[in-house]
């Protein structure tokens, strides 16, 4: 289950890495002129929604990141969409897949009930929002966990095993040699009486007296020797794999090939969230806006893919020196208001000296 998978930390960091950073980003509405040129539209209910607010309860960054960490987990993520009584967006609702139940009508459209366990409320397409992950039947998502059941359970078990190894007082278990012969009610009483006084992580270390010839011989065995540590990060690589997420984006470091971390936040971007971004910007424009109107949702990740500053600011100046951007552009694309006219430094001639 959804649940039982966040116990995996990797699991819990990579499903939080990529719905917080979708979360993060700015959410723009433009709407597409008869030009063909796209006009941000700071009026539109979305964007107020996104500045406001989903709900009373909900802002946007929490809203779009419970949605997202359903897809993850589960393959789907919905969201009940409000309209006032004008048919005007409203807000958002939430709501766990847990609650949800799909039919597929006579129409062939599906059809949401949500159930809060008092009453069930059916919803039709064009009512809500489906994000959905890859699905087998082109109707509903299936995780990625479910997919690669072998890999996610390989990992519980190594995690499993680790928590056993540590319960037993990180050490392994060894013989009491006995000079005399035992009966098996004998033999119950000693290995209860040990496990009572030695077992246990909060015992460790304990002295050991034994009496009447009794000797202890421990198993010579360490975790490194069991590949008990390799396996577990092995395991932190495969889960990472899954969700497409840089190990080091979940500070797993063991192995990092990224030089610095601007790069492993360039792939991160590039090849996880930049596809989620579309399928979440796709589904707004079938659900949310009017069929073949002029508006849509753009996340923005140009923060993410600007690289280091470095390599930014030459891009800039390339730009600027070829005439394809003006310095209000540059100031734009970092974040900044345009410089008042007054306080424009002049124009460089052609000796590089500024005129007048």
């Amino acid at each position: 289950s959804a649940m039982a998978a966040e116990n995996l930390s990797t699991v819990l960091a990579c499903t939080n890495a990529i719905a917080t950073a979708l979360a993060y980003v700015p959410a723009l509405v433009y709407r597409q002129d008869a030009d063909g040129n796209r006009v941000e539209v700071t009026t539109h209910p979305l964007r107020k929604i996104v500045r406001g607010g989903v709900n009373d309860q909900m802002t946007w960054p929490d809203f779009l990141e419970h949605f997202v960490a359903s897809t993850l987990l589960t393959g789907n993520g919905i969201a009940v969409i409000n309209r006032n009584g004008n048919g005007q967006l409203a807000g958002f609702k939430y709501v766990p897949w847990g609650m949800v139940t799909v039919a597929e009508l006579a129409s062939g459209r599906l059809a949401y009930d949500v159930s809060d366990g008092r009453s069930t409320r059916r919803y039709l397409e064009g009512e809500v929002l489906h994000l959905r992950d890859r699905t087998d039947d082109g109707k509903l998502g299936r995780s990625r966990l479910s997919r690669a059941a072998d890999t996610v359970n390989g990992v519980q078990a190594a995690n499993t095993h680790a928590n056993s190894f540590l319960a037993n007082g990180a050490s392994p278990s060894g013989v009491i040699e006995v000079p005399a012969v035992m009966g098996p009610e004998q033999r119950g009483r000693l290995r209860e009486a040990f496990q009572d006084r030695h077992g246990g992580a909060g015992k460790a270390g304990s002295t050991l007296i034994l009496d009447g010839g009794m000797k202890w011989s421990a198993a010579q065995i360490s975790p490194e020797d069991a590949e008990l540590l390799e396996t577990r990060k092995f395991g932190v690589i495969e889960l990472c794999r899954l969700f497409q997420v840089p190990p080091p984006i979940v500070q797993a470091y063991e192995n990092n090939t990224f030089t610095n971390a601007a790069q492993a936040g360039l792939w991160f971007a590039t090849f996880c969230l930049a596809p989620w971004a579309r399928k979440i910007e796709a589904e707004f424009a079938r659900s949310v806006f009017p069929s073949g109107g002029p508006y849509e949702l753009e996340l923005d990740l140009s923060g993410f893919l600007r690289g280091d500053p470095e390599t930014r600011w030459n891009a800039h100046k390339i730009a600027l020196e070829t005439g394809v951007l003006d310095a209000d552009e540059v100031r734009q694309i970092e974040g900044w208001n345009p410089r008042p006219a007054g306080a424009r430094p002049a124009p460089a001639n052609e000796g590089g000296q500024a005129d007048g």
